[in-house]
């Protein structure tokens, strides 16, 4: 079992803290949703603008199509109250007719179920015109009519009259539904011209929309090209500015005083500092060969103890392998023990069952022979 030393200790912990480091910037690289690193946040606020503008001329419009919609839906019902309203006037104005003109005493067959006809009765025969003289009463015969051609011209004059006024309310009726219809379509023009007009609206209001978006948007680009034109010839001059005291500073001209430090002669200033001298250098390589002989040699004991652990491990196996060997031969010397002694038993037994099968054989057969020799008998 190998010792965990305190440098191992030290360098694991330093892996576990590089790998922490390493998760943490993957999430904030990684992570589309709040990663800014890389991304054109003008653009993005521009395309969130755009997007804005196009929801709120969406919304206009929906409000537009809405607003025709209902104002279609209380046109309909108005026409929907009007026509029930004159259907119901019609429906009144045909039962006043029926109640009026078509009463039920007015019709020919009336007398065959007047409740007062008994009371109405007269005898057989008052007159030629006596309308209750049928064929079987035997009251008047075909040719004795005295009034019929009185009868009859009045019987036409009174079908002439009611052909008239069936005519004359014809008529009145197809006036009325040819008025009604020229409301309606009169009415229905004025719908569509309402509705061309909103729909001129709506086209007018989508291309003043358009013209002011695009207006704004090239407003916008021009200020936003007008800033990155500012903001290059800035960068172009603080550039300038710092290539030209680059140029001049001491870091270029390598000016070794600049090292110096003013807390004493064997300090330096670690960002101006130029290089070693030559007795510090050969004072590194020195240490740096006495590091490597160190290394070596903890490299030389790791390699004996390793070697010295996996000798023990070796002869631990071994001895395990001798052990499981050993275990073995005793299991298979008990298996056979047990499979002798089995095979004793099964061998007894099957003895057992054939003699005891025999006996009862014997049985049956002197059981047989007793009987039949009773019946014999």
């Amino acid at each position: 079992m190998e010792a965990a030393l305190q440098k191992d200790l030290a360098q694991e912990a330093a892996l576990a803290k590089r790998r922490h480091a390493e998760i943490c910037r993957q999430k904030r690289v990684f992570d589309a949703r709040n990663r800014i690193l890389g991304g054109d946040t003008e653009a993005w606020d521009a395309q969130v603008h755009d997007q804005k503008i196009k929801e709120a001329t969406e919304k206009a419009r929906h409000e537009t199509f809405a607003a025709e919609m209902r104002h279609n839906d209380k046109i309909m019902c108005i026409l929907q109250d009007r026509e029930r309203r004159d259907r119901k006037n019609l429906c009144k104005a045909i039962n006043d007719f029926q109640q009026n003109f078509q009463k039920p005493e007015t019709r020919r067959e009336f007398d065959l179920s007047d409740p007062l006809a008994l009371k109405k009765d007269l005898p057989a025969r008052v007159s030629d015109n006596d309308l209750r003289n049928t064929v079987s009463g035997l009251q008047k015969f075909m040719g004795e009519d005295l009034n019929f051609k009185e009868r009859k011209k009045f019987q036409e004059e009174q079908n002439r009259e009611w052909s008239l006024q069936q005519k004359r309310e014809w008529e009145q009726a197809r006036a009325d539904h040819k008025l009604a219809e020229d409301f309606y379509t009169q009415t229905r023009l004025q719908f569509d011209e309402a509705a061309r007009s909103l729909q001129k609206l709506e086209s007018a209001t989508r291309r003043a929309t358009c013209a002011a978006v695009k207006e704004f948007n090239k407003k916008q680009a021009v200020e936003s090209a007008e800033r990155k034109r500012q903001e290059r010839a800035q960068e172009q001059e603080d550039n300038l500015a710092e290539i030209s005291g680059l140029l001049s500073g001491d870091l270029l001209t390598e000016n070794p005083l600049q090292a110096v430090s003013s807390f004493g002669p064997h300090r330096v200033v670690p960002d101006r500092w130029k290089g070693m001298s030559r007795e510090q250098l050969a004072e590194i390589r020195l240490t740096q060969k006495q590091q490597v002989q160190e290394k070596l040699r903890c490299q030389e004991e790791q390699r004996l103890c390793n070697m010295d652990w996996d000798r023990r491990r070796i002869q631990k196996a071994r001895a395990s392998l001798l052990c499981d060997r050993q275990q073995q031969r005793l299991q298979r010397g008990l298996r056979k023990a047990l499979d002798c002694s089995n095979l004793s038993l099964a061998q007894e037994q099957h003895s057992r069952k054939k003699y005891m099968n025999d006996m009862n054989t014997n049985q049956l057969s002197e059981d047989y022979f007793t009987q039949f020799n009773t019946r014999s008998r």
